[in-house]
């Protein structure tokens, strides 16, 4: 028995049933998908017997070579480079100060989350409304606004789709950081007072290198959620306009493998997907928690 469910048989008996859900639900589909990427798959009708022949490359040579494709994947670095950055400092320096607040406390903290929970299709409207040709934003803007609009200009949709995420899942992170923010000593702040460090200071010196550790998760789970961008632009743009400026590869992937009908062709891309998510999360986490 202890060969099998080694030192501490009770843990490994409650953790079985979590491992089946992932193996069912995570591993068992990539499996599948990385299968998939590797022949001609289609979608065929119920009980029908096809055969799905080995092709080897070609389909991740169709990933590679197809515009759409290229220009989706350029799409979502443009996201992750304003979003992943914003997010991680905009949480960090709100969540400092939500610790220091005495009053109302769990009001804003309240009020910051619940955008976080709120579904997306029931703000869209009010971020159509606001950047929408004739939106508030524009009416402010006067003159200034820009032309064409926002969300139908192939230089400001993704900016602008990069912002909204970050509004809507910024109180997730924020907590994150309000956890990390209980264990830092108060004797590290009084010392770097004592030794007259000003305000900034000791954010830099004491703060920072005290939620590294809560950093580095922030960073790698706005990483993985901004990969996985789908809802934003399928709503807010229409499915990925104008002319494919907002298009993500996973909202490619619904295209070509639902609407299209080439699932082989959209496992590809996942395929590729989840290992360029990897590596850019495997060296931020190498850089961020690095001596």
């Amino acid at each position: 028995m202890t060969r099998v469910l080694g030192r501490h048989p009770v843990g490994m008996i409650l953790a079985a049933p979590y491992a089946v859900y992932i193996a069912i639900v995570f591993a068992y589909p990539f499996g599948f998908a990385v299968w998939m990427s590797f022949h001609d798959y289609f979608f065929a009708a119920p009980g029908a017997i096809v055969d799905h022949p080995f092709v080897g490359l070609d389909n991740y040579r169709a990933v590679v070579t197809d515009p759409a494709v290229r220009q989706a994947f350029r799409n979502i670095v443009v996201f992750l480079v304003i979003n992943v950055p914003l997010t991680t400092a905009l949480a960090l320096v709100l969540a400092v100060a939500l610790n220091r607040v005495v009053h109302a406390r769990a009001f804003l903290r309240v009020a910051f989350y619940v955008p976080y929970v709120t579904a997306s299709v029931a703000v869209v409207g009010v971020w159509l409304f606001l950047f929408n040709s004739d939106g508030l934003v524009n009416q402010v803007l006067g003159p200034l606004a820009p032309d064409p609009s926002w969300l139908v200009n192939e230089s400001l949709a993704m900016p602008v789709i990069a912002i909204f995420v970050t509004w809507k899942q910024l109180g997730f992170f924020i907590l994150l950081y309000l956890a990390a923010l209980q264990n830092v000593p108060k004797e590290l702040y009084e010392s770097a007072a004592v030794d007259g460090a000003s305000a900034w200071n000791r954010f830099w010196s004491v703060t920072v290198p005290a939620v590294r550790p809560a950093t580095a998760l922030v960073v790698i789970v706005a990483l993985i959620t901004g990969a996985n961008l789908f809802t934003e632009p399928y709503l807010l743009t229409g499915g990925g306009g104008p002319n494919g400026a907002s298009a993500s590869p996973v909202l490619v992937m619904y295209q070509r493998g639902i609407q299209q009908g080439e699932p082989d062709f959209a496992a590809a891309i996942g395929v590729l997907l989840i290992i360029g998510v990897l590596v850019v999360a495997y060296v931020n986490r190498r850089l961020i928690e690095r001596d």
